[in-house]
């Protein structure tokens, strides 16, 4: 792809403007370190799991596994927001070739990345949810509702964000968005 030469009085504001974006390198380096507590999390109630199994309940082992599960959801959650962010917004990671690319990370767009990250959020709400009504006896209705809704509205926002990115997409024979309509 060739660039149009910018003015030379435009310049510079061009490179600070461009260059602003490994601002957000502190930022996916950051995350990284969210990550790594995390792991250190996981494996802190992984250990308490071991330790403890012989004098827990069934319900009690299911709401610790689940407690792991939403830990290793939201480091998924990490990843895409790490890796596919750093690629669409900062620089290229150039992986092409490489035997562990994500398959989702050749063709990630703002747009796609929105996608998973709500799918994702779904997928940790949905643990929250099932951990709730498995300790349902313990909680009040009120908050078994409202966690129901909370959760039915990012169900709602995430297919609400699917159809507003297949409305924008481009069919087959079209070019642009806005030839659909």
């Amino acid at each position: 792809m060739q660039y149009k030469n910018t003015s030379p009085r435009f310049k510079p504001m061009t490179s600070i403007l461009f260059g602003s974006r490994w601002l957000q390198l502190p930022l996916y380096l950051g995350l990284i370190v969210a990550q790594c507590v995390y792991v250190f999390h996981f494996m802190v109630e992984l250990t308490h799991l071991v330790e403890k199994v012989p004098h827990l309940a069934e319900a009690d082992i299911m709401l610790i596994v689940l407690g792991l599960i939403d830990v290793v959801m939201i480091s998924n959650l990490l990843i895409m927001v790490i890796v596919g962010g750093y690629e669409t917004f900062v620089s290229r990671l150039d992986l092409e070739g490489h035997p562990d690319e994500p398959d989702w990370l050749s063709h990630v767009n703002a747009n796609l990345l929105k996608i998973k990250l709500a799918t994702a959020i779904i997928g940790i709400s949905s643990i929250h949810l099932l951990k709730t009504f498995i300790n349902a006896p313990n909680l009040t209705e009120k908050t078994m509702l409202w966690q129901t809704v909370i959760h039915m509205t990012f169900v709602a926002s995430a297919v609400a964000m699917a159809y507003i990115d297949r409305l924008m997409a481009p069919s087959h024979g079209d070019t642009h968005p806005a030839s659909q309509h």
